[in-house]
């Protein structure tokens, strides 16, 4: 960003003394959701100040290498995890929040998906011709398109081409790029500035229209007077070690937005002594993931081309009783793969010597739908650290178990010589004879190698008080100035990768925090 969008951004290395500062609007978080209010709100004339925990780095500014990124740009420097560390948590930290290192997969929300929040949440509003003119709008500012066939690299094209012999539905996915050149790093934040993530959109045009960004400035505490919030208390943070300098911003404004995302806001509400009965940081849902890998006779080479273009929702509803799973693909770069891979010694080094004929296949589990489902629980650790328990239940099991198979089968049906799961000892499949022994393989809490990159819930909305942590409108229940914006609020997964849905329900929503902010 040009000089750093005339000196409207500001981080940690700037602020050489407390800072206390006057807004009408304090959002919490850069992401999907607190970068469309932003904008939005400074387009009609508010004082805007945005505050981001992690860092800010424009396009090129970071090498390409896992060592680097992961650290600088994922929570807890990539190693967040489950309590249990059954699940590794995928999560984005920097100015542009999981948009600036996800794989730009971009999926209106399904519409079977909002008509059981408007039947279970009495999410009467969000219906979907009323939120299509928001899907429509950031889908135009974002650029959001289907990729091309031609564009579709080898490690995708094994998913489409064999869910095709199986006769299983599949689709090239949309993307939110404008330029891009397929190079295949999108999970390191692109080098190019392609991908029109919320750092590369909607933060510019907040910016543009007058709002400040502080990064490295992590929100600590929320200062409430009875009903209303008059304070936001953010540690500064050196931008190079990470640890705090010693120097305090203190915001006072008018509303606040928290848009830390499904982990840190209801962290950030427990630490404020806020938990509206005990249902902040409940019903977290993760879509778990299992994988397989595949050893193909051709180059695949994973690590190149758009990490994410095609996908199957083929086994997404599997009727009562079955949690449903969709199919993606997921880029093979080589620190990830060989923590994803089992095996030891020369197992393990005979895996990763295959790597440029790996494919790697994945199915996501869609939780949150079954009765009694309540998933995953964001706490606080006794030193204020964020934890995060995902009880893992026999369906889910069941339905990672089914997705593997059946990822199991579009390998084969690809041409692969070899299919490896990633348990500790991982199942070789080289047959259909072989996908059954995925039945007896042991699916248990850190026997297979479970991820998330889609974190959702922890502060529900729905239209009954007992039960909801935001109103329909995304206000924090109990409170006048507060409205939380960000895939916290989801009630249940989506079946589908998150961010153009809460792209598009910030636009949706800033309506409502507009009309809360008081004038004068």
């Amino acid at each position: 960003m040009a000089d750093r969008e005339a000196g409207r951004i500001f981080t940690g290395r700037d602020v050489t003394s407390d800072l206390e500062l006057t807004a009408d609007v304090c959002v919490i978080g850069s992401g999907a959701g607190g970068s469309v209010v932003a904008a939005r709100l400074a387009e009609r004339g508010a004082r805007v100040v945005i505050l981001e925990e992690g860092g800010f780095h424009p396009p090129g500014s970071l090498p390409l290498s896992e060592a680097v990124v992961y650290p600088r740009l994922y929570q807890e420097h990539g190693q967040r995890a489950t309590a249990d560390l059954a699940i590794t948590v995928l999560q984005g930290r920097m100015v542009g929040g999981s948009t600036a290192v996800n794989w730009t997969t971009s999926f209106r929300t399904p519409e079977r998906v909002l008509a059981h929040w408007r039947s279970a949440y009495g999410l009467g509003a969000l219906t979907p011709a009323a939120l299509a003119p928001h899907f429509e709008a950031v889908e135009a500012r974002l650029n959001v398109h289907e990729q091309p066939a031609d564009e579709v690299n080898a490690n995708n094209r094994v998913l489409y081409d064999g869910a095709e012999r199986l006769g299983w539905e599949r689709a090239r996915t949309r993307r939110n790029v404008d330029g891009c050149q397929n190079l295949g790093y999108c999970g390191f934040g692109c080098p190019l500035g392609a991908r029109l993530s919320a750092d590369q959109s909607y933060v510019k045009d907040a910016l543009a229209r007058g709002a400040r960004l502080y990064a490295n400035a992590r929100a600590v505490q929320l200062v409430r007077e009875r009903r209303r919030f008059t304070e936001v208390v953010a540690e500064v943070l050196d931008p190079e070690t990470d640890r705090p300098t010693g120097k305090w911003l203190r915001v006072r404004p008018k509303l606040v937005v928290l848009a830390g995302g499904a982990i840190n806001t209801p962290a950030l509400l427990l630490r404020s002594g806020i938990d509206l009965a005990g249902k902040v940081g409940t019903r977290t849902f993760l879509h778990p993931v299992a994988a397989m890998f595949g050893r193909h006779p051709g180059l695949v080479e994973g690590y190149y081309g758009a990490p994410q273009s095609v996908s199957s929702h083929h086994f997404a509803d599997r009727g009562a009783g079955k949690v449903g799973f969709f199919l993606e693909a997921a880029p093979v770069h080589p620190m990830l793969a060989a923590t994803a891979l089992g095996g030891f010694g020369a197992r393990h080094e005979e895996l990763m010597a295959a790597l440029p004929h790996a494919s790697a296949l994945i199915a996501l589990s869609i939780d949150g739908f079954l009765p009694g489902e309540e998933g995953g629980t964001v706490s606080l650790r006794s030193d204020g650290r964020v934890r995060l328990d995902y009880p893992l239940r026999p369906e889910i099991w069941e339905a990672l178990r089914e997705g593997c198979k059946a990822l199991a089968r579009i390998h084969l049906a690809a041409g692969a010589e070899v299919v490896y799961s990633l348990h500790d000892e991982p199942v070789e499949i080289r047959g259909e004879l072989d996908v059954a022994k995925l039945d007896r393989a042991p699916w248990e809490a850190g026997r297979v190698q479970l991820f998330t990159a889609h974190q959702m819930g922890g502060c529900r909305m729905s239209r009954d008080p007992e039960n909801a942590v935001t109103t329909p409108e995304l206000r924090l229940e109990a409170h006048e100035n507060a409205f939380v914006v960000d895939g916290s609020v989801l009630p249940t997964s989506l079946g589908v990768n998150p961010q153009l849905t809460i792209f598009a329900l910030a636009h949706w929503a800033a309506d409502h925090v507009a009309s809360a902010i008081r004038p004068g």
